[in-house]
Parts: C-alpha cells; sequence; structure tokens
C-alpha cells in the first residue's frame, strides 16, 4: 500500500481527489456522472468547500479508488 496522504482541511481532500481524477484522464463531468454526484458538487469538494456531504464525498472517493483511513494521532488504537 502506498503511503497514505493526510489531510487536514477539506481544501487538502479536494486536491487529492482532483489529482486523483486528473491522473486517471477523467473530466469533472464524466467523473460525477460515474459518482452519482452533480458537476457543481465535484467541483466545489474539488475546491474544499467545507459544506459538502460527507457520505456523498465518501462516494467520490470509493469511485475513484482512494481509501479514506482515520487513526488517532497518538497511536492509540480507535
Amino acid at each position: 500500500m502506498p503511503n497514505p496522504t493526510p489531510f487536514t482541511s477539506m481544501t487538502t481532500l479536494g486536491q487529492l481527489i482532483q489529482r486523483t481524477r486528473k491522473a486517471q484522464g477523467l473530466r469533472l463531468v464524466d467523473t460525477a456522472g460515474l459518482c452519482g454526484v452533480s458537476v457543481r458538487f465535484l467541483s466545489e469538494l474539488e475546491n474544499g468547500r467545507e459544506s459538502c456531504s460527507f457520505g456523498r464525498v465518501l462516494v467520490v472517493c470509493q469511485t475513484l479508488g482512494i481509501e479514506l483511513l482515520a487513526a488517532r494521532r497518538d497511536g492509540g488504537e480507535l
């Protein structure tokens, strides 16, 4: 598994999503269709809008093959 990319804001998550989409050669409109979300939603997500629905964020990440992991900063068990 590649090194995880920690994200501390919606901006960094949006940038990861946008880089992944572009690396896969997908246009915004095509990705939105694959994910079942609007182009506006996907654009706002990629631009770090903080009010995005987390459930739809998860669908976009899963569709693009991005695995979100949660871990405690102190290394303890969740």
